[in-house]
């Protein structure tokens, strides 16, 4: 009984250093994954694939993921005459376990946005798009600045349901933002993220400066815009004595473009803060953005699995295919 009880002993012992061994055997050496969050290089790369001999510029983004749908001005079809939207779209992957980021794009045919561009189409140019969603009406909208019949840049809008299935919805539009238009030019319009604050520029008083006009709690969009139109307020702590152009607002970062004193040449590209509700003294981007020549239209935007932001710009610096091209690069604040 007790050699018995002693091979059984024995036995069990040997079966656990077997199984030991085979856990051993499968674990792996090492995890594969170095880089559990992406980042995006901050060294400025030319979308190529998007761009063309022409003027490719005022993008914006349709959608944040890993597939960003895009529409942006362009001359292109006119051989470098009139300005109208194009629809194209930039897709990036991400190795966790090299760390590379890889970027490609191309120009698309998306149905719905084939509709929206049609639909948003005027005479003359059109810059500036800039799309968003409105929880509140229920309603996508697409902003845009377009040539009028004075000759002078007014603001218009259109609006949507947004696309649930294979029937597109109709268009409304376009309409003119009556609220903010003037006799000069009134371009660029953006939202804050709570879209409770518009900005856009204008050149009411000579030079383009960025103004702000807030809407109404519990007012729609399109209600606002169709107001009869009010004085804004000028942004005086980002505005300088040359042009102030292209605001665009990411949770409490203003980015824009201006060709104020003391920058790299041309128009840069410029960041301020806000802090405690007040826009602080604006920061050149520097070098590593910044050229001697025009940097316009800054867009940022994020990814949740990324630990920097992106931000996409155009520019007619030397080494692009021709006149404005369209650019990528990662930030930080």
């Amino acid at each position: 009984m007790k050699n018995l009880t002693g091979k059984i002993i024995m036995g069990s012992l040997t079966g656990l250093f077997l199984f030991g061994l085979a856990i051993t055997g499968c674990k792996k050496d090492e995890d594969p994954i170095k880089f559990p969050k992406g980042s995006f290089p901050d060294t400025v790369q030319n979308i190529s694939s998007l761009n063309s001999p022409y003027d490719d510029y005022n993008l914006d983004i349709h959608e944040i993921s890993g597939n960003m749908p895009l529409i942006f001005s362009s001359n292109r079809k006119s051989s470098g005459g009139q300005f109208d939207l194009e629809q194209g779209l930039i897709s990036f992957t991400f190795s966790q376990e090299t760390g590379e980021f890889k970027m490609e794009a191309g120009m698309i045919n998306d149905s719905f946005l084939e509709k929206l561009i049609n639909a948003a189409k005027t005479p003359g140019n059109d810059f500036g798009p800039y799309r968003l969603y409105s929880s509140y009406d229920g309603y996508e909208y697409l902003l845009l600045s377009s040539v009028s019949s004075n000759g002078d840049l007014d603001l218009v809008y259109l609006k949507n349901r947004p696309v649930f299935s294979s029937v597109l919805p109709e268009i409304d539009g376009p309409h003119p933002v009556s609220l903010l238009n003037t006799s000069s030019d009134d371009a660029y319009i953006s939202f804050n993220s709570q879209l409770d604050s518009a900005y856009f520029t204008s050149n009411l008083t000579g030079n383009f400066d960025i103004y702000l006009h807030s809407l109404p709690e519990g007012k729609e969009i399109s209600w606002w815009f169709d107001q009869v139109y009010s004085s804004s307020v000028a942004v005086d702590s980002v505005n300088g004595p040359n042009d102030d152009k292209c605001p665009m607002v990411f949770r409490k970062i203003l980015i824009f473009t201006s060709d104020r004193p003391g920058g790299l040449g041309g128009f840069d590209l410029y960041y301020s803060r806000n802090v405690n509700g007040k826009w602080t003294s604006p920061v050149n981007f520097g070098p590593g953005i910044n050229t001697a020549s025009d940097e316009y239209r800054p867009v940022i935007g994020f990814h949740p699995d990324f630990t920097n932001l992106f931000m996409m710009f155009s520019s007619n610096r030397p080494g692009g295919k021709g006149g404005f091209d369209l650019y990528f690069t990662g930030v930080e604040f």
